[in-house]
């Protein structure tokens, strides 16, 4: 037997050592993230991740869309340390990279970075160095009922136009037995109702920024874009319409009481599961609706998993990271929850799955639409931005949710569109002089 030491240094040096936190004792991450299906899909599987990884626990802050991106942009901003990852987008991560408040993701060799689609890393990207892996990307897409449209006599183009959308929702519209022609976000934000509708104005030949920088939201195609947006929600939308964003006219249209749906191609996993649509069988998929030109009709999205710069816990933050956007991870959804509810829209791989081009019926128009989406050539006149559905500057944060606010504010009738549009005008205005763009 060792003996104890006997002088007070000593006995306290010992005091001090068996005081001490094991090496091995578990670090806890804690993992902001929306609630998307996807994300709700990770949560469960992460005791997978934990159990591999004794010494790493997670904790989950789940939130809605909206809170999770005011929430996460508030901490980052004010390097709060809160979390140790973030669930971002392309529009966050190459500002928030620049600035240094991201640490540089480590893709190690398992991980395979090549296979990553090409658009998809550069838009989480600064330079070459990868600030947030993507979990899943998207596009949109037009969503509709097959057996609707085959008893109304009516066809869906692979290719459909807003006239078309319109005519069908018309014809589609059964209030009275609690179905709607047509479902869209209406909910106000940068990255809900405003997601969609700038794909509109993008594909009526509008757009946020002139070259000099001048906003063009009093626009003759905003103006008409808008307009069309309003009516058709107004005269085929389901009530409420003004408080729905992606998750409840994922409901909706999953409970059979809508006709069609304008949304992002992430929906297709959902509805592609019968344990959670009542309408699998019956669903279609077709490219995201036209007008004026096609630029600019399909968004261009991934939700990524990001490390704050603050976080304490940077290499735990990283194998957890790697670990939940990975093939292996991506297999592991597949043989737990099925084929189709592979988060898509991140890798080749994906696609050359043959278990997973049978079971989602929506793979080839997502994969068609993620490769046809260009942020660099978004809009039909020169624009001095990239971006699809946003424009990759600071500023548009506070332009688009206001702008947001303002759509919302006509949907509802309680300011006409163009006195709408005219109030997001201005405050635009304001906010680019002040940041040095415009005199």
């Amino acid at each position: 037997m060792v003996p104890l030491p006997t002088r007070p240094a000593a006995l306290a040096t010992l005091a001090l050592a068996l005081a001490a936190p094991s090496a091995h004792a578990a670090v806890e991450l804690v993992v902001a993230t929306v609630n998307n299906p996807q994300m709700i899909e990770m949560q469960k599987l992460s005791k997978q991740f934990e159990q591999a990884h004794p010494d790493i626990t997670l904790k989950w802050v789940t939130l809605e869309e909206g809170a999770l991106r005011q929430k996460v942009s508030l901490d980052i901003a004010q390097q709060g340390g809160q979390f140790d990852v973030v669930t971002i987008g392309m529009y966050e991560t190459p500002i928030w990279g620049r600035k240094g408040w991201l640490r540089e993701i480590q893709a190690d060799e398992r991980y395979n970075l090549k296979d990553v689609l090409p658009t998809v890393r550069a838009g989480l990207s600064v330079g070459k160095a990868l600030y947030a892996a993507p979990f899943y990307g998207e596009s949109s897409m037009t969503i509709y009922r097959t057996d609707l449209f085959e008893q109304a006599g009516l066809s869906m183009s692979n290719r459909p136009t807003w006239a078309d959308i319109r005519t069908a929702a018309q014809k589609l519209h059964d209030p009275k037995n609690g179905r709607y022609g047509v479902c869209l976000r209406g909910k106000p934000g940068w990255g809900d109702n405003m997601a969609l509708l700038s794909t509109m104005v993008n594909t009526w030949g509008g757009q946020w920024f002139g070259m000099d920088w001048k906003p063009q939201i009093d626009a003759k195609p905003w103006q008409e874009a808008v307009s069309f947006y309003v009516d058709l929600l107004k005269n085929y939308g389901p009530p409420g319409a003004a408080a729905h964003s992606f998750n409840e006219n994922l409901q909706l249209f999953a409970q059979g009481r809508c006709a069609i749906w304008v949304d992002a191609t992430a929906a297709g996993t959902a509805l592609s599961d019968p344990r959670l649509s009542k309408v699998t069988a019956q669903t279609g998929f077709a490219l995201a609706p036209t007008a004026v030109t096609p630029k600019g009709a399909s968004w261009l999205w991934a939700w990524a998993l990001a490390i704050p710069a603050t976080s304490r816990q940077a290499d735990a933050a990283q194998r957890f990271v790697r670990w939940a956007t990975s093939e292996d991870y991506l297999s592991l959804v597949g043989r737990t929850a099925g084929w189709a509810a592979l988060p898509s829209g991140t890798r080749y791989s994906t696609y050359r799955r043959p278990e997973f081009r049978q079971a989602a019926r929506f793979a080839m128009i997502e994969a068609v639409s993620i490769a046809m989406a260009d942020p660099n050539a978004a809009t039909l006149q020169p624009a001095p931005y990239t971006g699809v559905q946003f424009a990759s500057i600071p500023e548009f944060q506070s332009i688009g949710q206001h702008t947001g606010q303002q759509i919302s504010a006509a949907l509802v009738g309680q300011l006409s569109v163009g006195q709408a549009l005219a109030n997001a005008q201005t405050q635009a205005e304001q906010v680019m002089r002040q940041a040095g763009y415009m005199k």
